[in-house]
């Protein structure tokens, strides 16, 4: 059982979550309905467990192939999945935890281990791994991913993959407009990459951004667009040697210096250089499939759209170079299991976590870069090169999301003001302004 004292924080944290995602709402006056969840039944066997998620996409489907196989090996086990929104699925667990009903297991991101470590909620799993005893090799697991399911030493959790931005560029488009799309010849600056998407953005007349007669109210191709503002920004803070808060987690600096310059250069794509739309309304994904996009900085969960929902011939480079240096966030999905899992449930979770880390070849199918070194050694270069690119990018510049056990908070407190100053609301400075001073009544909550 819980202590009182984790309950309480457990339920303090699913009010603050609840009323942050309020207050958002309240910003528009459209009630937004709650996304329902995929719900899928895998096996007949008797022993039941239930495993909640948030992949909604092609990567969830490429998990769940491999849990059918699972059961068909193992028919004494049946499995309840729960695809689950991220955003949805965070309220949800906490609210599980809260009620004592928890799955049996499920996936969260390394980022948030430590936000349900600060309940207690969080099973420790050193003895599965070989340096307690246990049978998963720990130095096969790359790093620095691995070290994001440790908190003070101990692991929390198993991952399954490595994950995080890179860009996908649509290769007839570039030629068209005699821009080289050979991964060697991406921009290295901030100024090559302007000059390379204003040739790449078109108006109606065929005219490009960068030609005096362009005509930035009637544009038919950009450059580029925003698909996840968050991870985008908080890549060319890196890049700029920022921060969303302090090392000792007690200050928001998300509107230092570096910030504002992150910030303000993702604002010049769109409202100076015209290569970018707003992105309220605008569809990212498809309008790279129907070739109204250039290039898409987006993440290796893109693969298996741009493959088998497109016709678009497409190759993969690497995240822009907005900032300083190039610098990329990419995080980790990690099986996690309830502290209070017991017996037979919990033996059978953690002999399926286990197969599918013996099986993490399979999943890069989903486009996400395996957790363990032996699979990412594994795959093929034809089938796989996305993986293999990014992959190698992530251990170059990769830089995993800070730690808070108020991340999610933060986040949210982060992602309204993004939005504000990318569509034209706020400036890029006031919109950070904002946000720091948000986050900074969540850390000083935090903190207290």
């Amino acid at each position: 059982m819980l202590k009182r004292k984790t309950w309480l924080g457990l339920a303090l944290g699913l009010l603050a979550l609840t009323s942050l995602s309020m207050s958002v709402m309240a910003q528009d006056a459209t009630p937004v309905p709650e996304p329902t969840a995929i719900v899928s039944d895998l096996g007949t066997g008797g022993l039941k467990l239930s495993f909640w998620n948030g992949l909604t996409g092609s990567d969830g489907t490429t998990l769940n192939a491999m849990l059918a196989d699972y059961v068909a090996e193992n028919p004494d086990v049946s499995l309840t999945t729960e695809i689950i929104p991220w955003g949805t699925l965070y309220t949800k667990l906490q609210a599980a935890f809260v009620a004592g009903q928890p799955p049996d297991l499920f996936v969260l991101h390394a980022s948030e281990i430590a936000q349900f470590h600060s309940y207690g909620a969080l099973m420790d799993v050193s003895s599965w791994y070989d340096t307690n005893g246990g049978t998963l090799a720990a130095e096969d697991f790359a790093q620095p991913g691995f070290g994001g399911v440790f908190v003070d030493g101990v692991p929390y959790g198993v991952p399954l993959d490595n994950h995080g931005r890179g860009t996908w560029i649509n290769t007839d488009l570039f030629e068209a407009a005699g821009v080289s799309p050979a991964v060697e010849d991406q921009p290295e600056n901030y100024e090559e990459l302007v000059a390379m998407l204003q040739k790449l953005t078109l108006d109606a007349n065929g005219n490009n951004a960068a030609s005096p007669d362009f005509d930035a109210e009637n544009v038919v191709q950009w450059g580029t667009a925003v698909e996840w503002a968050y991870v985008e920004f908080e890549s060319y803070l890196w890049g700029n040697g920022g921060s969303i808060i302090s090392e000792d987690g007690k200050t928001a600096t998300i509107n230092s210096e570096a910030g504002v310059d992150a910030l303000q250069k993702m604002y010049d794509l769109i409202y100076t250089y015209h290569v970018a739309p707003p992105p309220a309304g605008f569809d990212s994904w498809q309008g790279f499939s129907t070739g109204a996009v250039a290039a898409l900085p987006t993440g290796t969960w893109f693969r298996n759209f741009a493959e088998e929902q497109t016709d678009i011939n497409s190759a993969v480079w690497s995240v822009w170079p907005v900032g300083k240096e190039r610098a990329t966030w990419f995080g980790a999905h990690v099986f996690m299991v309830p502290a209070t899992a017991s017996g037979e449930k919990l033996e059978a979770a953690k002999k399926l976590i286990e197969w599918v880390a013996d099986h993490q070849v399979d999943w890069a199918a989903s486009g996400q870069v395996p957790a363990r070194i032996s699979a990412q050694a594994a795959l093929d270069a034809d089938t796989y090169p996305s993986n293999i690119y990014l992959g190698a990018d992530f251990q170059k510049f990769g830089h995993m999301e800070v730690v808070s056990p108020v991340l999610l908070e933060l986040q949210s407190a982060i992602d309204p003001e993004l939005s504000a100053a990318l569509n034209g609301q706020k400036t890029p400075k006031q919109a950070l302004d904002d946000a720091a001073a948000r986050m900074q009544l969540v850390l000083d909550r935090a903190n207290s």
